[in-house]
């Protein structure tokens, strides 16, 4: 008997250290520890959503410490998706990055069995646009020479992207190879883990374009790495910086792709916690702060939160199925 109560004492005193610790990730306020996750590695489109978040709040001093920045890779948000909606529901103190192209991944079962309601959509922090981006020693002067090669001899190109087929860089490149004339089907597409990723395989050689977009590209321009964008799949040229990057559109492309940068927070968030995230933002969304660090980024503002982003969500959605059955795909 003395035994068997020895066993018990030595389990709690196991099992307790993780319960306490457990009960406090979920029960923590925003207040007492904060992150913005980026699911991807480091350098696409997601970090640089954390990066605005995170220097945004930090800068107006609206949280009482300062937000973290980290990293949950896997199945181009996948991994991260399911954390939100399995244990980590309800951090009352964690926002996750997410684009457009999160959307398609959900409506095309790449999550697993997961919808659009499984989350709790906060807000778009700022507009991007889809790029065609190259090595700055790249023999193609413009996007119909880089075409031009693809369509004689597809094999000779390898365009990346984020996803696999059927994802959003995949459709970017799929519907590019459509209204130039090339066969999709033989199409030679890379799949990697995000921009990030598919940037460091560009300026290995192992591919010669990614359809990467303007905002992380021309921030890791920036930061000395030698990429040129070839187009940008925006209406018009953009303002400021970008003016120099002509469109695909004035190019003989007409295809244009704005590029969603936002959060979301797990299903089972309180009420009383969303709000004040949503209030937050907002606030912040509204600063001088908020306006330098986007140009900082080579971001455009649009923010939207409550029912506008719900709008916007759901026509994502019905455009993600709409181009998938055009397209053909699963």
């Amino acid at each position: 008997m003395k035994r068997c109560w020895l066993g018990l004492v030595l389990l709690l005193a196991a099992l307790l250290p993780g319960m306490v610790q457990a009960q406090s990730v979920t029960a923590s306020a925003p207040e007492d520890q904060t992150s913005c996750i980026a699911p991807a590695q480091p350098e696409g489109g997601f970090d640089l959503t954390c990066r605005v978040i995170t220097e945004a709040l930090n800068a107006t001093a609206i949280l009482p410490r300062p937000m973290q920045r980290s990293f949950l890779p896997g199945g181009v948000g996948a991994v991260a998706f399911n954390a939100m909606t399995g244990p980590r529901a309800a951090e009352a103190g964690t926002l996750v990055a997410f684009s457009e192209g999160t959307i398609y991944n959900l409506v095309r079962g790449s999550f697993g069995d997961h919808d659009i309601g499984d989350v709790r959509w906060l807000a778009q922090v700022a507009q991007d646009y889809g790029a065609i981006v190259v090595r700055a020693d790249a023999p193609w002067a413009d996007l119909p020479a880089l075409l031009a090669t693809a369509r004689d001899n597809p094999q000779s190109v390898a365009f990346g992207g984020g996803g696999t087929i059927g994802g959003q860089d995949w459709m970017r490149a799929a519907m590019t190879a459509e209204l130039s004339g090339i066969d999709r089907r033989k199409l030679r597409f890379v799949a990697f883990e995000g921009a990030g990723s598919c940037t460091e395989a560009l300026l290995a050689g192992f591919v010669q374009a990614c359809m990467n977009d303007v905002g992380d590209t021309r921030t890791a321009m920036d930061a000395g790495k030698p990429l040129r964008i070839l187009a940008a799949f925006a209406p018009q040229r953009l303002p400021g910086a970008l003016s120099d990057i002509p469109t695909a559109r004035e190019q003989g492309l007409a295809l244009d792709w704005p590029v969603m940068r936002g959060v979301y927070m797990g299903a089972q968030v309180s009420e009383q916690d969303f709000a004040l995230w949503q209030t937050r933002l907002e606030r912040v969304m509204a600063s001088p702060e908020y306006a330098q660090i986007l140009r900082r980024y080579h971001l455009q503002p649009q923010p939207l939160t409550g029912a506008a982003l719900r709008d916007e969500i759901l026509g994502m959605a019905q455009d993600a199925r709409d181009r998938l059955a055009r397209l053909g795909t699963p």
